[in-house]
């Protein structure tokens, strides 16, 4: 029996359809506009005058939530923690490892891997960080940052079942040739991050992805512009932005909505253990973070990944850049699902996994569907 939802507002990706349906199993049937549907004898009609439907989100790069972090090494907790992630409507997860030793991101990589096999919603693995640059390190863990060692990297590659997709890396520490082209014949996306590259190092590297641009990272100065430069120019680089109000401030959030536009950038949440959690005590890569007023501190005042909810992106970055729905849903499923090459993800079309959001008006979250089953919130 299929489900066909009725008379919605549909952002399919590619279009809005103002009044539209959806029929779907664990896969989507069919989407249209409602004077083209046709009713079969099987069909379970819902009705959701009012409300809105967009692909389901994609998260990239977050470490953790709802008092669980991917570094715990937990297959169990790390596979409910992920499905907490539905009521902030995130259908597609890449845990993302920190900086620590190898053992400790070995086992987090055999853990995340043991989660994904039961668990649809892990897609890849983000690895930043070990191979990053001391001075824009952040909250990553200093004792920890060591050169790139490819050796190292295929070792984690084959723990993690081939899941690793992404890797922040500083493209700048080292001669990296061989470490690069391991990444792009093994469809991982080299992303410069926690770096003091120059505007000529990441034109030598073969980086195509910034890791939460403007944070932990060289910074724009009108003789050497950096990687935060090098992602506002390039053509072809995908950068990150945690639109929480304290990572960036609107006026640069707005900077890099002209500069690179809907089809360049990439929300994240960035978020870690605390998310989901009453203010106070937590725990990043073994430090000690304080939570206070939905921002994640370091002892000495560094932000620390943040708390951080997917459906208070999307909406932050419409309201401070005043862009569409349509370029908000690029922003968060369509751009991740094409650099990632997740085939049957970021969008509403036939064929495609039935990973949507329902919400209402105000942007509230009604229903996340993964796979075809719904999980009612409010």
């Amino acid at each position: 029996m299929a489900i066909v939802y009725k008379n919605a507002c549909i952002y399919t990706g590619e279009t809005k359809i103002d009044k539209g349906y959806i029929r779907f199993t664990d896969e989507i049937l069919g989407v249209g506009k409602m004077e083209l549907y046709e009713k079969a004898e099987a069909d379970k009609e819902v009705d959701l005058e009012g409300l809105s439907i967009i692909p389901g989100f994609i998260d990239v790069h977050s470490h953790g939530g709802y008092g669980v972090d991917n570094m715990d090494a937990d297959p169990e907790k790390i596979s409910d923690m992920t499905y907490k992630m539905l009521e902030e409507g995130i259908t597609t997860y890449f845990p993302t490892t920190i900086t620590q030793s190898d053992e400790a991101i070995k086992n987090s990589l055999k853990a995340i891997k043991a989660a994904a096999e039961k668990n649809s919603m892990i897609q890849g693995i983000h690895v930043e960080g070990p191979f990053i640059s001391k001075e824009y390190k952040g909250a990553q863990p200093e004792a920890f940052i060591r050169p790139a060692e490819l050796q190292t990297l295929k070792d984690w590659q084959e723990s993690s079942g081939d899941l690793i997709r992404l890797i922040t890396y500083a493209p700048e520490t080292g001669d990296l040739k061989e470490f690069e082209d391991f990444c792009s014949e093994n469809q991982i996306v080299l992303s410069a991050g926690h770096s003091g590259a120059n505007y000529e190092e990441l034109k030598e590297s073969k980086a195509t992805h910034i890791t939460h641009l403007f944070n932990g990272q060289r910074g724009l100065h009108h003789r050497e512009i950096g990687v935060s430069g090098y992602g506002l120019l390039e053509d072809g680089v995908s950068v990150e932005m945690i639109v929480d109000g304290y990572h960036i401030s609107k006026p640069m959030v707005q900077l890099a909505y002209k500069a690179k536009g809907a089809e360049g950038i990439q929300l994240i949440t960035d978020s870690m253990r605390a998310k989901g959690l009453p203010d106070g005590e937590s725990e990043l890569g073994g430090q000690t973070v304080t939570v206070k007023d939905k921002q994640a501190r370091l002892a000495d005042g560094t932000l620390a990944g943040s708390v951080l909810t997917f459906i208070d992106a999307f909406k932050n970055m419409m309201n401070y850049t005043g862009c569409s729905m349509e370029e908000a849903v690029r922003m968060s499923s369509v751009n991740q699902a094409k650099e990632f090459k997740l085939m049957t993800k970021g969008q509403l079309k036939p064929s495609y996994d039935a990973d949507m959001v329902v919400l209402d008006e105000e942007l509230t979250i009604k229903e996340t569907i993964l796979g075809g089953k719904i999980h009612e919130f409010n």
